[in-house]
């Protein structure tokens, strides 16, 4: 995890219960050893917009995320970009921990969604983590299995569902009536182009599945969409 476009400020003090509540995984460690983990120079604030890792970067921490939402996505060579999946609070990132693991550069970024307040563990500290600590090495390995199970259905949906079905998914995900986006930040998520996904979107609104309005998007019919995403 390397912050790329914006200065990170640091916090004054690292609420640890809020850690070991969202981390269970770093509960088991001396109270001395978990302080060193946890000085205050290791908490960043970042603004929504943030790059906070880059392509062909170095990892230079491991990111345990207290607050808000960090897109992992893929820039294609033509410009389209595709997102492999967010990273949530109590989460962390599997394209860090592989790097870290594999002593390689990032292949893809990440993007702060919405504000954030992180950790990022030193390397030396991850590193010793995984061979010392097992609950975080188990911690370390199921997000590769879950993420792994993420990803494999991503590259089954993108190979073999039809682009409607995956934008009514994709609409049914975020489990709101009104959603505040634009066509082009539901394309890039699909991976797909904004012409496209208009002329999807405008014929959801014709089915009345939808209303559309500016930088706004409204279900009408939750069912309706239901039934073309399980087509």
């Amino acid at each position: 995890m390397n912050p790329t476009t914006t200065e990170t400020t640091a916090g004054p003090r690292v609420n640890r219960e809020k850690v070991l509540n969202l981390y269970p995984a770093l509960s088991g460690l001396p109270a001395d050893r978990l302080a060193a983990l946890l000085p205050p120079q290791a908490l960043m604030h970042l603004p929504a917009g943030t790059q906070v890792f880059a392509e062909h970067q170095p990892c230079q921490g491991f990111p345990l995320l207290l607050e808000g939402s960090i897109k992992v996505i893929k820039l294609a060579t033509s410009g389209r970009e595709l997102m492999l999946y967010r990273v949530a609070p109590g989460g962390s990132c599997i394209i860090s921990s592989s790097c870290l693991l594999g002593h390689t550069d990032y292949n893809a970024r990440g993007i702060a969604e919405t504000p954030l307040t992180l950790l990022a563990l030193p390397v030396a500290a991850f590193t010793a983590l995984m061979v010392e600590h097992p609950p975080f090495r188990d911690f370390v390995f199921h997000l590769f299995a879950d993420r792994i199970g993420e990803l494999m259905q991503l590259v089954e949906e993108v190979a073999f569902a039809r682009l409607d079905q995956r934008l009514a998914k994709l609409i049914l995900a975020r489990n709101e009536t009104v959603l505040g986006v634009t066509h082009q930040q539901l394309a890039d998520e699909l991976g797909s182009v904004r012409e496209i996904v208009s002329r999807l979107l405008k014929g959801f609104a014709e089915q009345g599945l939808v209303t559309l309005g500016r930088e706004q998007l409204t279900v009408t019919d939750r069912a309706g969409l239901q039934k073309l995403a399980a087509v």
